[in-house]
């Protein structure tokens, strides 16, 4: 498989290097670690939300600090959470002295690395809290809502967790806004054409010219199965009944929709599933209070899309409006 790569192993080394380079009006490298902050950072008096991923999902989270959106991001390797002590280190220089809420996905690394990294913050009298991103309705079943993953959805959590940060709530009130927004956010995605890791060079699975994998999760996870090639419209009307349902969404509700590229897919298939989506919305009498069609979760070298609803209510529909600029989303 083709790429525009040096060193397998200094991808998430050089996407950061070039993040840095390209927005220096946003954000800036912090020290020798895989981690940005926001230029101006640390915001005092403002809860500093700080995010942390595997890396080859970009622009998440990386390209999602800034005023508005996250204070700072720690990269892990391909595959690998960040480590504890970068994730202390990032904190600690982002924090204004209103505390620090980790924003982060639902793996058992990131579980294990962030809550080490609190008790650190802990032990020097940093107030900290965090949320887990568990949107994907394909990694565990309604029941089991907290053993669920995290994908495309958690741009909605960091939104909204950014601008409460920004209008100046306390730690304990943002942290409670990200935790309803997470709660009112689910996803689901559709693979064309499975991720590789780019050190292997070929597939995680293999899918036929007439198949698709409904249900992906973006480091390579099968989902729920396989399905055969279908119209545009005819995926997104799969997509969103469930996310509906999941949701129990009906006629007056309003909705943020997000449709994701997850990389391989133009821009204008993902503009036709919007479109479909939008279409089926309105129909159903359900108000979009705003859409965003674009790349802001990716999966490696996956041909794809993934669907993302978040139910508002009256301060969530505040908070996803205000107004945000980062390297990989403005808002005015």
């Amino acid at each position: 498989m083709k790429r525009l790569i040096n060193d397998p192993d200094r991808i998430a080394v050089e996407a950061i290097e070039g993040l840095v380079l390209a927005f220096p009006q946003f954000v800036r490298k912090l020290d020798d670690l895989l981690s940005v902050v926001r230029v101006h950072a640390p915001a005092r008096g403002k809860v500093a939300v700080v995010t942390g991923a595997w890396s080859r999902h970009e622009p998440l989270f990386a390209g999602y600090v800034g005023p508005g959106m996250a204070a700072a991001n720690v990269t892990g390797s391909i595959f690998t959470s960040p480590p504890p002590g970068p994730i202390f280190e990032t904190a600690k220089a982002v924090n204004g002295d209103a505390g620090v809420l980790f924003i982060y996905g639902n793996s058992a690394g990131d579980l294990l690395n962030f809550n080490l990294a609190s008790e650190m913050l802990s032990e020097i009298q940093i107030e900290n809290a965090s949320i887990q991103v568990t949107d994907h309705v394909s990694s565990a079943p309604p029941n089991e809502m907290m053993e669920r993953s995290g994908i495309a959805g958690g741009f909605f959590v960091i939104r909204i967790a950014g601008a409460a940060a920004e209008e100046g709530c306390s730690l304990a009130e943002v942290a409670e806004l990200a935790a309803r927004a997470n709660a009112m956010t689910r996803s689901i995605g559709v693979a064309l054409i499975s991720c590789a890791i780019p050190s292997l060079g070929q597939p995680i699975f293999q899918l036929n010219s007439s198949e698709i994998a409904i249900g992906m999760g973006i480091h390579g996870e099968p989902g729920e199965g396989r399905s055969i090639v279908m119209p545009a419209d005819q995926l997104a009307a799969i997509l969103l009944e469930r996310l509906l349902l999941e949701l129990n969404i009906h006629s007056g509700d309003e909705l943020g929709v997000l449709v994701n590229g997850q990389c391989g897919l133009p821009l204008c298939g993902l503009l036709i599933v919007s479109g479909a989506v939008s279409k089926m919305l309105s129909h159903a009498g359900i108000r979009v209070v705003r859409t965003y069609v674009g790349n802001f979760a990716t999966s490696h070298d996956t041909s794809g899309c993934s669907l993302s609803l978040l139910k508002l209510d009256s301060d969530l529909k505040r908070l996803v409006l205000a107004p945000a600029e980062s390297p990989a989303f403005v808002q005015v």
